[in-house]
């Protein structure tokens, strides 16, 4: 298969809207329980669930998928997420007789490795899963690493599916697709919400250089709200690693800003939010999707009352899909499921739907099926996608309020 690079147009390729749901409450990772693996998690996991149903011909074949994400260090938590969202949807398709192709049935698999979130270790953790014998890839998890493997997948002309690599570089090539938004079109539709909804006109901004994440999503935040006729006061920056974050913070304090946005995960977030606390910042926060799990981590939920972030998945609502998956999840893991995991979840059912809709399992059918199915996901119903690789599905608001995540009204 040939390597063809993407020709993106315009700068907001999902189409986002905002959704008017209520009730919520996921509570994401925390930190003590991505540590807390079940029995049947490893850096490299084959999860084969169910026996192997049979056909009419009678025959019967597994389906290797292959992932991956950290599963060790600090990010860790995001990389159990996928890997579990993945075996939840895995074990359900399994146990209702696995995927269809033809006159052969499928029985899904995972084999999953651990990135350790670094571009070196992706690449090697993708050789070892071809090597393993792999027919889809479900990755990487972090930009950074699905990036580092977008080459090799092209060139191998198989398919790809990052659940959560949100930088516009995770899916360059055309056999290359994600689940979760771009963070420019998430930076566009947080300054519109700030704007439009929220009625914030003067906005501080506090933003990681050092992550592609959260440099891209505030590149796009601080350009749509100048270009609305908003005024970026502040616009602050700290690298990976930082821990102290008074020198910004005081400057953010010292202008007449409404709201402080800040593009991060939710690690950084909470030191943040701790330390404009303590120096008696009272500005209301803003944030995109990496704040989901900041009540896991902050000592006083306190601190984020009131905050308002961008989110696909809730794991609260009253939606029997929703519900169906947290009990399972809940039941698996002993932990709540966070987006990481709806995502995995979702792109897991898109690669079945994938599957049945190219009545074959080779790459080539596989990637040309993807901008003719339509997936009733967790994180968004009748999701499609683009020839571009982008998912077309709504965007939600989650709000902190009462210690708890719910969607906004």
């Amino acid at each position: 298969m040939k390597k063809f690079k993407k020709v993106m147009v315009g700068a907001v390729a999902a189409t986002l809207a905002v959704s008017s749901l209520t009730g919520c409450g996921n509570d994401k990772e925390k930190e003590t329980e991505t540590e807390k693996k079940t029995e049947k998690e490893s850096e490299t996991a084959t999860v084969e669930t169910t026996e192997k149903e049979t056909t009419k011909s009678g025959e019967s074949e597994e389906f290797l998928i292959g992932g991956m994400g950290p599963l060790t260090g600090a990010a860790a938590s995001y990389g159990n997420s996928v890997k579990q969202g993945a075996e939840i949807a895995i074990e359900e398709i399994n146990a209702a007789g696995g995927v269809t192709v033809g006159d052969v049935n499928y029985t899904l698999a995972l084999a999953f490795e651990d990135d350790e979130a670094t571009e070196d270790k992706a690449i090697q953790a993708y050789n070892t899963l071809m090597d393993e014998g792999i027919q889809v890839m479900m990755g990487a998890t972090t930009s950074g690493s699905t990036i580092a493997i977008t080459d090799l997948t092209a060139d191998d002309g198989i398919l790809q599916i990052t659940p959560s690599g949100s930088a516009p570089d995770c899916i360059q090539y055309d056999n290359a697709f994600r689940i979760c938004f771009s963070d420019p079109d998430q930076g566009v539709a947080m300054a519109d919400y700030a704007m439009d909804v929220l009625g914030y006109t003067k906005i501080a901004v506090i933003y990681n250089n050092a992550d592609d994440y959260s440099a891209g999503m505030d590149e796009a935040f601080e350009a749509r709200v100048e270009e609305k006729g908003g005024e970026i006061v502040a616009s602050e920056s700290f690298t990976t690693g930082d821990t102290d974050f008074n020198t910004q913070l005081t400057k953010i304090k010292g202008t007449d800003a409404e709201a402080l946005f800040i593009p991060a995960y939710y690690q950084d977030i909470t030191y943040i939010t701790k330390q404009a606390s303590d120096m008696g910042m009272d500005l209301p926060f803003i944030g995109s999707d990496g704040w989901d799990g900041v009540l896991s981590t902050v000592s006083d939920p306190a601190v984020v009352e009131g905050a308002i972030f961008a989110s696909p998945f809730c794991a609260a609502v009253d939606d029997p899909k929703v519900v169906a998956f947290v009990e399972a999840y809940e039941e698996a893991y002993s932990a709540t499921p966070d987006q990481f995991a709806a995502d995995a979840y979702d792109a897991v059912y898109t690669i079945k739907a994938a599957m049945e809709q190219a009545g074959s399992i080779e790459s080539e059918d596989l990637i040309a099926a993807m901008t003719e199915i339509t997936v009733n996901g967790l994180t968004g119903e009748e999701i499609t996608f683009t020839a571009d690789g982008v998912p077309n599905k709504e965007i939600k608001y989650v709000e902190i309020k009462d210690g708890q995540y719910q969607y906004v009204e």
